[in-house]
């Protein structure tokens, strides 16, 4: 089985040093999860919740954040004690179409989440820039999508420093901020009893707890603890999953701190200053210098936007490469997978601001975290289920008061979405004008999906063993079929008059014997033999034919049988054409030495080539 994120699995060690080092070297990973707490779209629920309400939904931060640390301490658990993320546990678990629709759910999660940051930085731009409109900074936003590439190629307690530093950046800036606006400790304190006002506070409360405990980040943090190297024995473990969770704690807390403040702010800032209509977060932004009297509350407030995107983003990237290599076992280049998804989150961002407006923005992100809170139940039921199986954890299982807390918090978030739901649809069917056509077609969605959550509940309870049986990340093992008979008549070897030559020639001597024969192939790659072809005769034609000439004397002489290839044009389709037309048995190909940029900007042959041959390819 592949492991989760491999490129950086186990790559920190923290067997060596003093406790304290120890411990220091395990945090880092609740922080990445901790961006999710505080991203834009947060910001989106709070302004509104916090302006409309005042400090009566604080509440539902707090029992967020409390939801979201057992929540992430079964992640800790399950990542560390198994050693599979959450999306690589369920492929083991349930059957095939069950994964690809919760796959497709944490996709949409990932895009909804993506989504938020996207048009939070673009409005972050705006702010600080006045004169770049959000429908600019939207697109601005595609060229932070290599940034994650380059700090992990740097490591993984890079990335996590650079996390770590928006983070504080954004919890100074808004300590100063509530220091500016001086809220009423007591009013604080009355907004912790639970309370919901009228629909539209029920409908922020489940943006908040969206917002707060998101999907994606379950996936994430069950990946991430991954990273640390420990001895896997029951006391290293142990000290694994409880420094992991004190991470947790300190990096969870924090994000309540900002979530609060943010909340605190608007409460105290438009609340009670009778603006109780301030959703759009451009509109508290301007609203704060004059409410405030101080220049650098809103610019505190667009730099911390523009931080919490910029973090928030890399994250889910992350995510989306946890889910897609645990529920597909389908691995994509870091910067396809970076473009793609946002990719698909600027579309909808742009187009929704491009024909309402950049007043849509505000509403759009709500409607983001509201689409995160109600994929949450298809990710949490799952978590518990498997943190709760004592064959998957063994003694490391979840004690009874955990599991009992754990169903208490999935009944409440399943209770919460299941009232927003059939509120919404029941405004649509009753005074939409289209209501015969959501009847048809959401109501139908919404069983579904319902008959899916109920099945990953209960399937679980009544039987014990796995619903997919040893499937893992591949079909059943089928026995070998050996043949010691075979042997490899024709081997190509690809060359390019360099010193990788030497290697791969010998390493096609090694693999073949005395029946064997050498085709040795290179691709002439002029601008006459990318026009002409085979046609093209200029000098230097002349000179990598006499070349391969050279070689094949070579060889001849130490009674080696060697043919030769001389090719036109791109390599990439030019190799996979002469190795069909010579029968080639195997491929040996030398390694250019260059990656990640070069790549992208001279291309992979062998990339390209192994996709297109049938033939085993053997890199040197």
């Amino acid at each position: 089985m592949s492991k989760s994120l491999e490129e950086v699995n186990a790559s920190v060690n923290t067997n060596s040093g003093s406790p304290i080092k120890r411990l220091l070297a395990f945090l880092g990973p609740a922080y990445m999860i901790s961006v999710g707490y505080m991203d834009p779209g947060n910001w989106a629920t709070d302004i509104a919740g916090g302006s409309k309400f005042g400090y009566s939904l604080l509440w539902v931060l707090v029992m967020s954040n409390i939801i979201a640390l057992l929540l992430q301490s079964h992640c800790v658990r399950l990542g560390i004690v198994s050693g599979k993320d959450l999306a690589q546990a369920s492929r083991e678990t349930y059957p095939r179409f069950v994964n690809l629709f919760l796959y497709g759910l944490a996709e949409i999660a990932i895009a909804a989440c993506d989504l938020a940051e996207v048009i939070g930085m673009a409005i972050g731009i705006h702010l600080l820039f006045p004169n770049i409109s959000i429908l600019v900074g939207v697109c601005i936003t595609v060229t932070d999508s290599f940034i994650l590439l380059f700090l992990l190629n740097k490591g993984i307690r890079k990335l996590e420093a650079f996390i770590i530093c928006l983070v504080l950046l954004i919890g100074v800036s808004f300590f100063i901020q509530l220091t500016i606006a001086k809220p009423e400790l007591g009013e604080i304190a009355g907004g912790l009893f639970p309370f919901i006002q009228n629909d539209e506070a029920l409908y922020i409360a489940i943006g908040i707890i969206g917002a707060t405990v998101m999907p994606h980040n379950l996936y994430l943090h069950s990946s991430l603890v991954q990273t640390r190297k420990f001895k896997r024995n029951p006391v290293e473990i142990k000290k694994a999953i409880r420094f992991n969770i004190i991470d947790s704690a300190i990096a969870l807390n924090l994000a309540l701190f900002v979530n609060a403040a943010i909340l605190i702010l608007a409460a105290t800032t438009f609340f009670k200053m009778g603006k109780f209509d301030v959703a759009e977060i451009e509109d508290a932004h301007q609203l704060l210098e004059p409410m405030l009297g101080s220049t650098l509350a809103p610019i505190l407030f667009a730099v911390a936007l523009i931080a919490a995107g910029q973090s928030s983003t890399i994250t889910g990237t992350l995510a989306g490469q946890v889910v897609m290599e645990g529920y597909l076992n389908l691995r994509l280049q870091p910067w396809i997978r970076r473009l793609l998804t946002r990719l698909i989150a600027i579309i909808p961002a742009f187009l929704t601001i491009y024909f309402l407006g950049d007043g849509a923005s505000g509403r759009l992100l709500i409607l983001s975290q509201v689409i995160l809170s109600l994929q949450l139940g298809f990710a949490v039921i799952p978590l518990i289920h498997f943190v709760s199986d004592k064959k998957k954890m063994g003694e490391f299982v979840i004690p009874l008061w955990q599991k009992i807390l754990s169903w208490i918090a999935a009944l409440i978030i399943i209770s919460l979405n299941v009232k927003l739901v059939f509120n919404e649809i029941s405004d649509l069917i009753l005074n939409g004008e289209s209501s015969l056509l959501f009847s048809f077609t959401l109501v139908p969605i919404c069983i579904f999906c319902i008959l899916m959550l109920v099945y990953i509940t209960v399937v679980p309870f009544i039987t014990k063993e796995k619903i997919n049986k040893n499937l893992g990340f591949h079909n059943e093992l089928s026995p070998l079929k050996l043949d010691f008979a075979t042997n490899i008549k024709r081997i190509a070897v690809t060359v390019d008059f360099s010193d990788s030559d030497n290697k791969a020639i010998n390493k096609a001597l090694q693999l073949g014997n005395k029946n064997s024969t050498l085709i040795l192939i290179h691709i002439l790659e002029s601008t006459n033999a990318m026009v002409y072809g085979e046609n093209s005769f200029d000098l230097e034609r002349e000179e990598d034919y006499q070349k391969l000439k050279k070689y094949q004397q070579e060889l001849q002489e130490q009674n080696i049988t060697t043919e030769i290839q001389l090719g036109f044009g791109i390599p990439k389709q030019a190799i996979p054409e002469l190795i069909i037309k010579n029968n080639c048995d195997i491929i040996i190909m030398g390694t250019h030495g260059h990656r990640t940029i070069k790549d992208i900007l001279l291309g992979s042959t062998i990339e390209s080539v192994r996709h297109e041959i049938k033939i085993p390819l053997v890199l040197v």
